[in-house]
């Protein structure tokens, strides 16, 4: 278990060579994943965790973050809005708002439940039909509608870039974006393009096979 370890300090130290005038948060993705897997990783003291499942993480998560909150819990994944209150309950941070029945679904349970979660929007940046997201030109409008009018907590944006191309032109347009909205934070990178993200501002990294190891 040493290998999860040793393969996490790698990665926090290869951000910290690329000197981001930021803090950047390592969100390790542990979908999928069993709770006596992780463990060594949250005995090592880390505490950002992401997954994809409401339900699996329900299972894998709710007790441990009664005893441990030091946990910071990310929903990473697309999440549909009949598991809005589900996802509040569990949930410090969710990524994916990605439409507008969703968010008034996150602000009823949020408010119903006294809970105060940040919010990410996810946006369609390289407009792509199979992907969520919110258009780049509707992001204005959905982003006061969120913060003005149902006080979601939006503290950044988040992207999944279009594979196979130039990531680093998306990145940048994103943080473009992001700087626009006077945001603080940025949810983008992956494994495999993490370092490109540190440097075009990212925040938040989510990193999941690099840390432990392929999913089978």
């Amino acid at each position: 278990m040493s290998t999860i370890i040793d393969r996490f300090e790698k990665i926090k130290s290869k951000i910290s060579s690329l000197n981001s005038d930021k803090q950047v948060n390592i969100i390790a993705v542990s979908k999928t994943f069993p709770l006596d897997y992780i463990r060594p990783l949250i005995d090592h003291g880390h505490s950002h965790f992401g997954e994809n499942k409401v339900q699996e993480a329900l299972a894998k998560w709710s007790e441990l973050k009664k005893i441990n909150k030091n946990l910071k819990l990310h929903m990473v994944g697309k999440l549909q809005s009949n598991k809005a209150k589900d996802a509040v309950k569990l949930f410090d941070y969710i990524h994916s708002v990605d439409n507008q029945k969703l968010a008034d679904a996150l602000a009823k349970h949020q408010l119903n439940l006294n809970r105060d979660i940040k919010y990410f929007i996810q946006v369609n940046i390289g407009n792509e039909i199979q992907k969520s997201g919110i258009p780049v030109g509707e992001l204005d409008a959905f982003y006061n509608y969120c913060s003005k009018e149902i006080n979601l907590k939006i503290v950044g944006l988040m992207v999944i870039p279009p594979i196979d191309e130039s990531v680093d032109k998306y990145f940048k347009s994103t943080n473009e974006l992001s700087k626009s909205l006077a945001l603080e934070n940025l949810s983008m990178g992956m494994s495999a393009d993490y370092t490109e993200a540190v440097k075009n501002g990212s925040t938040f990294v989510r990193i999941g096979s690099s840390i432990f190891g392929s999913r089978s």
